[in-house]
């Protein structure tokens, strides 16, 4: 297998593109079940604070149990019902049980997933950067869906996500250790800066402290380097995306829009173009 992988970047691609596909099926499950789990956890938590007794007949709840199932008739999903995308496709998009809708979330995310991880394969090769871009890319996925549906970005993947980073630009994977450990620094303080700052002449929240530790992350992943053209491109994107949803009255003016999608999308693309674009901006700026 390591000789195939090394000497065929097909079949590197296509591993990748199936792997991806499966793992986006589960970040489906981590981004439904994730909040739960912490929502149940907090209840524990003021329990115990007020000295009450937590119920004694709940039932687990975690990523592997209960078994997977239609929210609207209670349908166990089989595992034929569970191949991504293809079985939406073959249910036509409906519960097999009860025939109620199932969001296009699920294969969009699975088919993004794949897609984005036979990319990486294809733009890395056979190397500790692949394997770790992979996980990087999964890991912006389920925040991803967690933040655009709760606005909620938690502390059980952005934390192990910059630790990560730190960790393995030991070897230099992506930046040196340095610049790792400073882009972890001035990525949680620029963004700390600008909430209290705002929160001082506003005396509002503009973001919440989700979003420091995902920067942080992304420049302990990417490096301190890496921090300008991430905050101008989530900066930029989040500017349309939001005008034009209050344009479309899809949005209303002063309610609030979920950030950390954006300085996903961001990170990303600066860990696959970040030199092309900063050099491209400076080429247009005139600055080089």
């Amino acid at each position: 297998m390591h000789e195939l992988l090394s000497s065929s970047p097909l079949a590197l691609v296509l591993l990748m593109a199936v792997l991806g596909l499966l793992v986006g099926s589960f970040l489906n499950v981590v981004g439904y079940r994730l909040p739960v789990m912490m929502e149940r956890r907090w209840q524990l938590d003021c329990a115990e604070l007020n000295s009450s007794s937590p119920p004694s007949d709940v039932e687990p709840y975690n990523l592997t149990v209960p078994r997977s199932a239609c929210p609207a008739c209670g349908h166990n999903i089989t595992a034929i019902e569970n191949i991504p995308v293809l079985s939406y496709l073959f249910l036509r998009g409906k519960c097999r049980g009860c025939g109620v809708k199932i969001s296009l979330q699920y294969p969009i995310v699975e088919a993004i997933t794949g897609l984005l991880s036979a990319f990486i394969a294809w733009q890395f090769g056979y190397s500790w950067q692949t394997i770790g871009a992979v996980f990087f890319t999964w890991a912006l996925i389920a925040l991803t869906v967690i933040d655009l549906k709760k606005q909620l970005l938690p502390d059980s993947i952005t934390l192990p996500l910059l630790w990560a980073g730190l960790i393995i630009n030991l070897g230099q994977v992506f930046t040196d250790t340095q610049s790792s450990i400073l882009g972890a620094v001035f990525g949680y303080l620029s963004l700390w800066s600008v909430y209290h700052i705002f929160r001082l002449l506003t005396g509002k929240e503009g973001m919440g402290y989700g979003d420091f530790k995902l920067l942080a992350a992304l420049g302990a992943w990417l490096g301190w380097q890496a921090l300008p053209i991430i905050i101008i491109l989530s900066s930029l994107v989040g500017a349309v995306v939001g005008i034009t949803m209050i344009a479309l009255k899809h949005q209303q003016q002063g309610q609030p829009i979920p950030f950390g999608p954006f300085l996903a999308a961001a990170g990303w693309l600066a860990m696959i173009w970040g030199k092309q674009i900063t050099d491209a901006y400076l080429r247009f700026s005139g600055l080089a």
